[in-house]
């Protein structure tokens, strides 16, 4: 079992930037991908950005060069870094994490980024 905890989300102007964290705990030994999802009102959930164990990347075109992806392993967290927001970020805003021999999928709370215009 995993658990995920985020924080860091909030109001910001456009242009902005914000930082979002997640924390995990239980079986973090047997954590593989972390990444960023985020749902936008009336939107499917989407993939914002994700890392490996190994560190690799991958990001949403959508926020390309505006957002950073990193891992800590040894205080197993993730942070993703948002600069340059625009309104069409405004979503809720989960942490995932892929876990164990048979990818369980596990997710944090959600937390809110509101970007205003």
């Amino acid at each position: 079992q995993v658990q995920l905890v985020e924080s860091g989300g909030g109001l910001v102007q456009a242009g902005g930037s914000l930082r979002l964290s997640c924390a995990a705990s239980g079986t973090i030994l047997s954590i593989k991908t972390m990444g960023w999802y985020r749902q936008a009102p009336g939107k499917q959930r989407e993939l914002v950005a994700s890392i490996t164990s190994g560190g690799s990347t991958n990001y949403a075109d959508s926020v390309k060069a505006r957002f950073t992806i990193s891992r800590d392993n040894a205080k197993n967290t993730v942070i993703l870094q948002m600069s340059s927001l625009k309104p069409e970020d405004t979503a809720d805003y989960y942490c995932a994490a892929i876990e164990g021999e048979y990818d369980r999928m596990y997710w944090g709370q959600g937390t809110q980024v509101i970007v205003s215009s």
